[in-house]
């Protein structure tokens, strides 16, 4: 249902076991898959959420890895999906400078490391418009949007009371607001910020030759430049998505360059021309980079997920399934208490969720952190090291396949 109220048509009070604020796409995914699992959930969002969305074509993807792909299928959202993903069948890790031809030490994570695909890369526009659906479909949901909240917490339950009129009592808040999350905020939750002084370009570019489900992640000394295999098209049929660190002067320059003097600039980083000639499509986006995390996740009566509990670099591709391993765990604790009669909203049922996600996401963000302080820079020494580190897991095949797993969120 969408709330459309009126002040005359006074509804009765709403009852749920959770109450979502924010329908991005880790919200929605945690509001279907709570509802999968035979909860109430109410979700709330400012912007219209339409049950079917047809935007252009805009360059922009995301990489889901298998265990957040195995989330979406189990909530219903994956299905829906309008258009055709691309497996990740191989993955390459290499070296350089722009311009040069990649260092011949290298990692590279392929078929034999795994007994299904790294992960899927799919359209943003196709996302959105499956959770858009899934979450108009689902039974046990309720889609307050566009609207907004104000939200009363106690000790006993929260009340959310919406500008279009309705009052909704919930056991648990959810806040999936992104980083600057009001509710965050209203709990009083301290946020430690980490700026990179970065941006990373995103856009898509059509290619000579297939992709063969190849993904490229080239470290280069201004950040790492990653290629990631799409899906084709009639007028593309080899399709990829390319997001890349710079300085923040430098990318907003690299992307107002003319198309040729674009594609040049991504020839450059590419590594090798193992692509061929490439074309960019689509729009090119800049945003800013910087990792924060939140001091604790919970509050009486509300979590934390997604960005509204943590933000990465972008380095190993790892900041929404972050957020979807948030509702992995979320949805397990929470179907775990529900089928048990209790109440999801406990102290002692968040502090359990804030134990199973925090410190593994903090390693995450230490990781990445840690990693983009190794790769950005130009320093022959740490180069070296850098390589022969490569190098080293790539032969040793357990720890290769250790790494692969872990990536893939399973």
């Amino acid at each position: 249902m969408t709330a459309n109220m009126t002040a005359t048509t006074m509804p009765e009070a709403l009852g749920v076991d959770v109450c979502i604020v924010g329908a991005g796409p880790v919200g929605a995914t945690l509001a279907c898959r709570l509802a999968t699992a035979g909860m109430q959930v109410a979700i709330i969002d400012r912007a219209a959420l339409p049950p079917m969305e047809h935007p252009a074509f805009d360059g922009r993807a995301y990489a889901i890895a298998a265990g957040s792909r195995r989330l979406l299928e189990e909530a219903g959202v994956w299905p829906r999906l309008p258009m055709e993903s691309c497996d990740i069948n191989e993955i390459r890790v290499t070296d350089g400078r722009p311009g040069q031809p990649p260092s011949p030490l290298f990692l590279e994570f392929g078929r034999a490391d795994a007994d299904q695909p790294f992960g899927a890369m799919i359209e943003a526009r196709a996302l959105r418009v499956a959770l858009n659906a899934a979450l108009h479909a689902t039974p046990g949901l309720h889609v307050f949007a566009p609207d907004e909240g104000r939200v009363t917490r106690t000790a006993q339950g929260a009340v959310i009371h919406t500008t279009s009129g309705r009052t909704i009592n919930a056991r648990l808040v959810v806040a999936a607001e992104g980083r600057r999350s009001p509710l965050r905020d209203q709990a009083r939750i301290t946020v430690t910020r980490m700026p990179y002084n970065q941006c990373g370009i995103v856009c898509a570019v059509a290619h000579e030759f297939p992709h063969e489900g190849r993904a490229l992640e080239h470290f280069l000394p201004a950040g790492p430049f990653a290629q990631l295999p799409m899906a084709g098209n009639a007028q593309h049929p080899n399709l990829s998505a390319l997001v890349w660190t710079e300085s923040e002067k430098v990318a907003h320059r690299l992307a107002d360059l003319p198309h040729e003097a674009f594609a040049h600039e991504i020839r450059r980083r590419m590594g090798d021309e193992w692509l061929g000639a490439v074309t960019p499509v689509g729009r090119r986006w800049v945003y800013p980079l910087s990792a924060q995390y939140a001091q604790r996740y919970i509050d009486t009566r509300l979590a934390l997920v997604g960005d509204a509990a943590h933000g990465i670099h972008p380095i190993a591709g790892q900041g929404l399934n972050l957020g979807f391993r948030d509702v992995i765990a979320m949805a397990d604790i929470l179907a775990q208490v529900h089928a048990a009669g209790g109440d999801v909203g406990a102290p002692d049922v968040l502090r359990r969720y804030q134990a199973r996600c925090r410190p593994a996401n903090m390693l995450m963000l230490a990781a990445t952190d840690a990693l983009e302080r190794l790769f950005g820079n130009d320093n022959p020494v740490l180069r070296l090291a850098r390589d022969v580190g490569l190098a080293t897991v790539n032969r040793i095949t357990p720890l290769r396949r250790s790494f692969a797993r872990h990536a893939m969120g399973l």
